[in-house]
């Protein structure tokens, strides 16, 4: 490829990248997640070992527990502390434009040109952003698209990079639980794949022994493989339900499915074994469970690209001769670097409101009023949510419940949760039975908090927008 054909490559590329960059940038943190995560990263460094008992929670304390996801909590962990949450945004924007970046090239190997791939990298970066959250999956991304790229080489019969899944594989287990989607492509490869299975099969042994290289050893398969059968995340876990078209996201992925169809009665080619089975494997999981969407959304995309007929290929990318590569270079760079333009700490100095860079729904003000109490003693009730900040902002009290439903809770635990939330009657008869002096609640429980002022056993401590806290009247001893 000359020169002007790399310049109009890298413009097309970096207009796909713009408004995707857009949003990782202005995507607040979520509490959900994240912050437990800090908590076990800042641990894991300060102590040299991941924790193999649970610490944070009062309903688990002293359990087992298996932290999958470890090395990406390191990793979040001293991306905040080198430059808060700035850089932490700064890094996801990274992953977020690796991941897309990957998804562009291994279209337009499959045939289509670089406008065609920037409009189906936009439709799939856009129908996916609901799955930008920044928690370990966000590492998770690039490691699939390049093991797929690694696969559809060696799938013809292009064996030179084979290797790297080794080391791919090792990362990707330290990192995020969703590392038995790699063994689900080196599978689907070695059984309807026509490279060398030899090479293929060797490799994928090296692969499966790397991922022992863990703190836990066997224990992480074992963690793994009950995550996709728990009845904590099958019963309580939006993720883990199956989708509905409800949303524009969801929107754009349930036509795309659909558009499949006549886009495969007019392709230019007929699509390879590997590729079908991929496809409808992924898609199967997809239609299974949410949590599976943005991963099926990478394989329609390369799907898709293979399936374009000539005629479409030749109206969105005729023959253009590019005169000035210099200034599509240009343009191109200044398309990836404007959106970091709107990092926090650099986006307040624009007129106007910005969007904050935490979700106002983050306990900020309520935990710091009560690290400065800490004369309200004993057992913390908490709505789930908040778990995720307490744990770490406030590490002196453990949390009752948080959101690691798949590596904590069980089911039982789970409705008993539901049911003081929804403040059936027993509330506060379960509350004492468990000698629960403080409650830090969200306004978002109304149920709850009306029960709990009406109540002559509580007295309202603290509140703002966001949270309630109350203690007992007469502490339990």
């Amino acid at each position: 490829m000359h020169n002007s054909s790399r310049s109009y490559d890298f413009l097309w590329l970096g207009i796909a990248l713009f408004p995707l960059l857009i949003i990782a940038v202005l995507l607040p943190v979520q509490p959900h997640d994240y912050w437990w995560y800090l908590r076990l990263g800042r641990d894991v460094l300060e102590s040299g070992a991941v924790p193999i008992v649970d610490t944070y929670s009062s309903v688990q304390a002293g359990q087992p527990i298996v932290y999958q996801s470890w090395l990406s909590a390191a990793i979040l962990w001293l991306v905040y502390k080198a430059g808060g949450i700035p850089l932490t945004i700064l890094l996801v924007a990274a992953l977020i434009g690796l991941t897309y970046a990957l998804l562009w090239q291994l279209m337009r190997e499959g045939g289509v040109g670089p406008r065609l791939a920037t409009l189906l990298t936009l439709l799939a970066g856009l129908s996916g952003s609901n799955n930008w959250g920044v928690r370990p999956q966000l590492f998770a991304y690039p490691l699939f698209l390049a093991v797929l790229w690694i696969l559809l080489k060696w799938h013809k019969h292009e064996q030179k990079n084979l290797w790297l899944l080794i080391p791919l594989s090792w990362a990707w287990a330290n990192l995020h639980g969703s590392f038995i989607l790699f063994f689900i492509l080196v599978g689907i490869a070695f059984v309807f794949g026509a490279g060398d299975r030899k090479k293929l099969f060797w490799v994928a042994l090296a692969s499966l022994a790397v991922t022992l290289l863990n703190p836990r050893g066997f224990i992480l398969w074992r963690s793994v493989l009950e995550t996709f059968v728990s009845p904590v995340s099958n019963q309580f876990v939006t993720e883990w339900a199956p989708p509905v078209n409800l949303g524009w996201q969801m929107n754009i992925f349930f036509a795309w499915l659909i558009l499949l169809v006549p886009l495969a009665v007019f392709a230019r080619r007929r699509p390879t074994l590997f590729e079908f089975m991929a496809f409808l494997l992924f898609s199967w999981l997809a239609l299974k469970a949410i949590r599976f969407v943005i991963w099926d959304l990478f394989v329609i995309g390369v799907f898709t690209a293979s399936l374009m007929s000539d005629f479409i290929i030749k109206w969105f990318d005729r023959p253009l001769q590019v005169k000035t590569p210099s200034i599509n270079f240009g343009l191109g760079t200044v398309m990836l670097l404007i959106p970091f333009m709107l990092l926090p700490g650099l986006r307040e100095n624009f007129p106007g409101e910005t969007s904050p860079a935490i979700d106002p729904q983050t306990p900020i003000a309520a935990v710091a009023w009560l690290s400065e109490h800490p004369e309200l003693s004993g057992k913390m009730w908490n709505d789930v949510v908040f778990g995720s900040y307490l744990i770490y902002a406030l590490p002196a009290r453990p949390v009752w419940m948080d959101t690691r439903f798949q590596i904590t809770y069980t089911p039982q635990e789970m409705d008993q949760y539901l049911f003081v939330q929804s403040a059936q009657p027993g509330w506060d008869s379960y509350l004492e039975k468990n000698n629960i002096n403080l409650l830090v609640l969200a306004v978002t429980q109304p149920a709850l908090v009306n029960a709990v002022q009406n109540s002559n056993d509580w007295c309202e401590q603290y509140h703002d927008k966001v949270a309630f806290i109350f203690s007992r009247c007469e502490p339990l001893p």
